[in-house]
């Protein structure tokens, strides 16, 4: 093989990555999976997909080696290859942000109120919580919160907010996030939150974000 076929060779070999990422539906499903491994059933449900689709952008992402799958008895779930696939999601929409104005757009449309974005970093952030002075809360499904969430936070998806607000202190901010800045999660649980008396903000932060800054990870006994 000489120099230029071998180099071609090289080109070719990443490109099969950009090959895999260039469709929305596999960069929400790699986003998805970042949160925690995952059926195929329940990826389609949360993606917005038929099972058909669904199974077909996972078989591009496992060729791809992005994704992995582990089976459980009758049962397959999907989770991804490596931690580093997760800081590639992460790079990839940064480098989009910082470089595409329409999506920037995009995003200052999603959020109806910006001052409910925190503005401090995430160290502060940290020991905020650390020492109680605020309340972190994790509004996405249980599982996604026993894979992996930010420290101090507690679990309290969504679906259950209203009912478990009598376990929030009503003398302390507030902090929700969800899966990361195209999460609207939070968003809603701000919502609720102001609107039950409560001091709320958000952090558009994910756990994705928060490890690929090299902050702390935890996880939870399932």
């Amino acid at each position: 093989m000489n120099a230029r076929t071998l180099k071609d060779l090289l080109y070719e070999q990443v490109a099969r990555i950009g090959k895999s990422l260039s469709s929305p539906k596999r960069l929400e499903l790699l986003e998805l999976l970042a949160q925690s491994e995952k059926s195929v059933e329940t990826l389609a449900l949360q993606a917005g997909i038929d099972l058909r689709l669904a199974s077909a952008h996972l078989k591009a992402l496992r060729e791809a080696r992005l994704v992995a799958t582990r089976r459980d008895g009758r049962h397959i779930y999907n989770r991804l290859s490596g931690q580093d696939v997760s800081q590639l999601w992460v790079a990839l929409r940064e480098t989009a942000e910082e470089h595409l104005v329409e999506l920037r757009v995009a995003l200052g449309q999603m959020t109806s109120q910006p001052d409910t974005l925190v503005s401090e970093g995430r160290e502060s952030l940290l020991e905020k919580a650390r020492h109680g002075e605020i309340v972190v809360i994790d509004v996405r499904p249980s599982s996604e919160f026993n894979a992996g969430h930010l420290p101090f936070a507690r679990s309290m998806p969504l679906d259950e907010l209203e009912k478990r607000l009598a376990d929030l202190p009503a003398d302390r901010t507030i902090v929700a996030y969800c899966r990361g800045p195209f999460c609207l999660m939070s968003d809603e649980a701000v919502q609720l939150l102001r609107a039950r008396g409560f001091v709320a903000r958000k952090i558009s932060d994910g756990v994705s974000e928060w490890a690929a800054s090299g902050l702390p990870i935890e996880t939870s006994a399932q």
